[in-house]
């Protein structure tokens, strides 16, 4: 293991524990009185902050180790999103309670606590008491001591309602059938008898623990039932080996399309052997387009390697891939990440279609996205070439979506 690696995993532990640390703070310290409950809150937490690496190192070989952890993770996410906004109303109104609070009383020595025992009178109650101060002063008429904490449980309540609720929504959207989105793209070099050619697109399938050989066949069967010319499956197809997960996929030698079906590299295949994955695909009836081009009726077809191929000597080679062709015809580049479009446009592509980005996924990391990749989701003109982004159809890490659900695309291309 690499020095940046060790230093990057000590940096995530840290931002880990300092999460739980906080969650621990506000949803257990701050609502419980010290006792039983306090303790097994504690453990709760501790037991959370494990599933999360558990599901991320282990899910490969333990089945059922991923959904909880990772579902925590997205339930986590949402807690905190939340209990932090709540921060600053919580800390003016503990401020105006705390203002509203009669003084407390001068503590009683103890002598005169004895002497006035001595007298009859009644002893104050002990410290921790509703009616006694941590001193075992005695409290002012119409003083609450349980204020701060009605406040802290009300606001926990109301985080762990709203947290549950988005999760809830996420989880339904992330694992419901992808939504079929058509659009259509008019490309000026486009030849008349080609026009309306449909290219059926799918991205980041992400075949894994989490989703499997029916992922796969819900997608196969939305995708045949377009009645598509040309399939097209922009990278990120799985999370883990041709062993681990060659039988989920399967399914996909089902595709049915005019013109075949197209595959070129994501990120997430460098990750899980990829060229296992390019020889599996191929031999499912998918065509690899490795920083390669076919030409088809009206259109040029090209394929790029994925950026994350250039730590393995498999990067993407434009130049490859696009130079010596026919400048009268158009070219439809697949790039599975978008800010590739950069180096597209130089090279004179018509279209790109990629994924990638999730659409975000995740409200509001989805304007995360926007730091790195020059488009999140839909159809966008970059440096004079059009880009389109699906959202993708699965999902990664937290099995959430919120504000992007998941899609196949219909890209319709028109002449004009």
């Amino acid at each position: 293991m690499t020095l940046r690696l060790v230093v990057s995993a000590a940096l995530a532990a840290a931002v880990f524990g300092l999460i739980h640390f906080y969650l621990w703070w506000r949803l257990v310290r701050s609502t419980t009185r010290p006792g039983r409950w306090r303790r097994a809150g504690a453990v709760a937490v501790v037991v959370l902050a494990l599933l999360v690496p558990l599901a991320f190192f282990g899910s490969r070989t333990v089945h059922g180790l991923a959904w909880p952890g990772y579902l925590w993770l997205g339930l986590m996410f949402y807690l905190l999103l939340v209990l932090l906004l709540l921060e600053l109303p919580m800390l003016v109104l503990r401020r105006l309670l705390r203002r509203r609070a009669p003084a407390a009383p001068v503590p009683v020595p103890a002598a005169a606590v004895t002497a006035s025992d001595e007298a009859g009178t009644t002893t104050p109650p002990p410290a921790g008491s509703p009616e006694g101060g941590p001193d075992g002063a005695a409290k002012p008429a119409g003083y609450c001591p349980d204020r701060r904490l009605l406040l802290a449980r009300g606001a926990a309540i109301f985080a762990g309602l709203t947290a549950a609720g988005v999760t809830g929504y996420g989880v339904h959207t992330a694992v419901s059938p992808p939504r079929l989105k058509r659009v259509r793209v008019s490309l000026s070099k486009l030849d008349r008898r080609a026009d309306g050619y449909r290219i059926a697109l799918v991205s980041d399938i992400h075949l894994g623990p989490m989703r499997g050989a029916r992922q796969a066949e819900r997608i196969v069967a939305m995708i045949n039932q377009l009645d598509a010319h040309l399939v097209a499956v922009v990278g990120d197809l799985v999370d883990g080996t041709v062993g681990e997960l060659g039988a989920a996929a399967t399914p996909l030698r089902e595709l049915r399309s005019r013109d075949g079906s197209y595959f070129v590299t994501g990120n997430h295949e460098y990750y899980s052997g990829y060229q296992e994955w390019v020889d599996e695909v191929a031999r499912l009836g998918m065509r690899p387009l490795r920083n390669e081009r076919v030409e088809l009726a009206g259109f040029d077809l090209a394929g790029v390697n994925d950026l994350g191929g250039e730590e393995f000597g498999d990067g993407p080679d434009f130049d490859r891939a696009l130079d010596g062709r026919d400048s009268s015809r158009p070219v439809i580049l697949l790039a599975h990440q978008p800010v590739q479009v950069h180096e597209a446009a130089r090279h004179g592509v018509d279209l790109q279609l990629s994924g990638h980005t999730h659409g975000g996924q995740m409200f509001p990391i989805h304007l995360l996205v926007g730091l790195e990749q020059p488009v999140r989701s839909g159809l966008a003109t970059v440096d004079g070439t059009q880009i389109y982004v699906t959202n993708g159809a699965g999902f990664w890490g937290p099995p959430l979506r919120v504000g992007a659900a998941p899609e196949i695309t219909l890209v319709e291309l028109r002449a004009g």
